[in-house]
């Protein structure tokens, strides 16, 4: 075959259709047949196959790619559609949003200027009007897709830097430079709350140290209290507040910070606020727990993640700001792309609100999922979810093999094997402890047969299931607890201390 002939266009759309087809019944034979989310490969194992395929000699055919694709990657891919995948923040995708991401990549649409996307800048403006309106926005508002929650994070705060830095100015009789105030400027942020922020604090030339941690209180929530103490702090230390970051969904613990009290402070003390709702977004489309959110529409700015609690595919997020005008501080202007003269024919190029230039059109995916589901089905599947997730609270909070961090708000449970009898480890070795909980990850990993995350809290290492697929049953989850507690009890009896035993086994 000619190299044109892989192109696509007129001539070739039955060479398209024929590809796709092979590749979508692939994926589906797989999606079929997956008998637990992960068939254990190490990086040793799968290695070789990779660094045996020779990228300077094509296979030919679609075909033969998507065999040579089933050794390297389908094979051992990690299936979030599986019931037992219980780790991070995947979701289980809808297939609305799954027909929208192959019309993305076949059309090919960049979503930074109006004639690279026509269409798809008025569907984009709309999706965010929709949000924003979810959100509890005035007719001010507007935002942004982009790649995920620490994007969008560093985009807010981006924001935040420049309105703190233009009123610094507007109140000083020496009008400052910009370098001149960034020693100054903190964040405020829930010690529960994303890396991205510290992350986003270096990249805006801050340094990690401008982020300064504010206490939580024993459901991991951000205290009230604990901001108005750091914010007089800062103010008497000649330090000036750039943003108070709230937390609408944390990912270890999905707890929601206390949204109306902290927006009362930073009324008062005039301090941006915004609020990470990465994960906790999809209450925006639940009938029955919205108002878990009440107090997010007084944000100065929101992170959303479609691609967690809407059960979109990675990637699809977006930033929104309560006055659009903010939005001003990522517009620049280059002859080529947005020249000053496109501004006056009124023609909307999303580049201007950006910190992106090409920008894939992820909001189609979005916009077929409601337009096929609609947003009150979407807000069932993420309720079913959070259902789940305090049925096993309760499964768990029952078990003497184990002890849990807190009640869930949303689908996240921390919890820690720990030997039956000793719930509070006072004649256990706590490191000991510590390692089961270690090598029962790792060996139900290896096995393939589940999948959870790990964390730290207080300093002990933790297990924790983030729950997002609606197809998790609590029998899926009395499973997963027992072949952890197996794991952890065996590494203990080999380590010198009796394995534990369930409830009912004792």
């Amino acid at each position: 075959m000619s190299s044109r002939s892989h192109l696509l266009n007129d001539r070739t759309a039955e060479h398209y259709r024929r590809s796709l087809h092979d590749g979508v019944e692939r994926v589906a034979e797989k999606l079929a047949g997956a008998g637990q989310p992960f068939t254990g490969v190490t990086p040793a194992e799968l290695a070789p196959t990779v660094s045996a395929v020779d990228l300077e000699q094509p296979l030919g055919t679609a075909r033969e790619a998507l065999d040579e694709l089933e050794r390297v990657y389908l094979r051992d891919a990690v299936y979030f559609h599986h019931p037992r995948y219980l780790a991070h923040l995947n979701c289980p995708v809808v297939i609305p949003a799954v027909l929208g991401e192959a019309v993305i990549s076949a059309l090919n649409s960049s979503l930074d200027t109006w004639d690279q996307s026509a269409g798809g800048t008025l569907i984009e403006r709309r999706l965010v009007e929709w949000t924003a309106q979810r959100i509890g926005f005035g007719r001010a508002a507007d935002g942004i897709f982009t790649s995920g929650g620490s994007q969008s994070n560093l985009q807010a705060l981006l924001l935040a830097r420049e309105e703190t830095c233009r009123l610094v100015r507007k109140n000083s009789e020496t009008s400052p430079s910009t370098p001149q105030i960034l020693p100054r400027l903190r964040i405020l942020t829930s010690e529960c709350s994303h890396f991205s922020i510290e992350k986003s604090a270096v990249l805006l030339g801050l340094g990690p140290e401008a982020v300064i941690p504010v206490a939580c209180d024993e459901r991991r929530r951000m205290r009230p209290d604990a901001l108005a103490e750091q914010l007089a702090r800062c103010e008497s230390a000649g330090q000036t507040v750039m943003a108070v970051v709230a937390t609408a969904g944390t990912t270890d613990f999905g707890s929601i910070d206390p949204l109306p009290d902290l927006a009362d402070l930073c009324a008062a003390a005039g301090v941006w606020l915004h609020v990470d709702a990465a994960y906790g977004c999809g209450l925006l489309t639940s009938r029955r727990r919205r108002a878990l959110l009440t107090g997010i529409e007084r944000a100065d700015s929101v992170t959303v993640d479609y691609h967690k609690s809407f059960f979109q595919p990675v990637s699809s997020s977006a930033v929104l700001v309560r006055d659009k005008d903010t939005l001003r501080h990522v517009t620049y202007h280059a002859d080529y792309l947005n020249p000053t003269h496109s501004v006056e024919k009124g023609l909307p190029n999303q580049v201007d609100k950006s910190i992106q230039t090409t920008r894939r059109f992820d909001a189609l995916k979005l916009w077929m999922t409601l337009r096929v589901m609609g947003a009150d089905a979407v807000g069932e599947l993420f309720d079913e979810v959070v259902d789940r997730a305090a049925d096993a609270w309760k499964l768990l909070d029952a078990d003497d093999r184990f002890e849990v961090v807190v009640t869930p708000e949303l689908s996240t449970l921390v919890f820690r094997y720990v030997p039956a009898g000793d719930p509070d480890g006072a004649g256990t070795d706590q490191t000991l402890t510590d390692q089961a909980n270690l090598h029962a990850r790792d060996a139900l990993f290896a096995s393939g047969e589940a999948i959870v995350a790990g964390t730290v809290v207080d300093g002990r290492h933790h297990l924790k299931f983030t729950l997002l697929n609606p197809e998790t049953s609590l029998a899926d989850i009395a499973t997963v607890l027992d072949l952890i507690a197996g794991h952890a009890g065996r590494y203990l009896d080999a380590h010198g201390h009796a394995p534990a035993l369930s409830a009912a086994q004792a």
